[in-house]
């Protein structure tokens, strides 16, 4: 058995003012929208819901997702995670010059039905996810374009 931590981050940039970028990341019944690997949002209630996702490796994760901070104007969204994996994951948005800047972390361990996925091949995991979050930023850039 496995207690591996998996820390992940990624910096983008979307040509999109704040407001309209953090209202998207917010607006997580929408993910299956604009973002392919969320496969649907179940909400439980104002701050919680069910995640169901799937990237390219066969596996499908079930998340709970339950928001502790949404503070709009400060641009720092951030959920904690239960089910398949437990964890955080936090978007931080600032303006910068024609756009935004994105920063996301993510730090999670593997629900036990799934360590030894993660122990055999925790690369794979890594590239698994980092294209799931190159996913994330196209539909995010299409998904904020007509807030424009």
């Amino acid at each position: 058995m496995t207690t591996q931590t998996f820390d992940f981050s990624s910096v983008w940039f979307v040509d999109a003012e704040p407001p309209d970028v953090v209202a998207v990341l917010a607006d997580i019944d929408r993910y299956p929208t604009w973002w392919p690997q969320v496969r649907s949002v179940d909400r439980i209630d104002d701050d919680s819901g069910i995640a169901v996702v799937r990237s390219l490796l066969p596996v499908t994760l079930r998340l709970r997702l339950t928001r502790v901070v949404a503070d709009r104007e400060a641009g720092v969204l951030r959920v904690l995670l239960a089910g398949d994996l437990v964890g955080h994951a936090q978007w931080r948005i600032a303006a910068v010059p024609q756009g935004s800047v994105l920063h996301f972390a993510q730090s999670v361990r593997v629900a036990t039905r799934l360590e030894r996925v993660a122990t055999l091949v925790p690369l794979l995991l890594r590239a698994n996810h980092a294209w799931m979050m190159r996913q994330c930023r196209h539909g995010l850039a299409r998904e904020v374009t007509p807030r424009r």
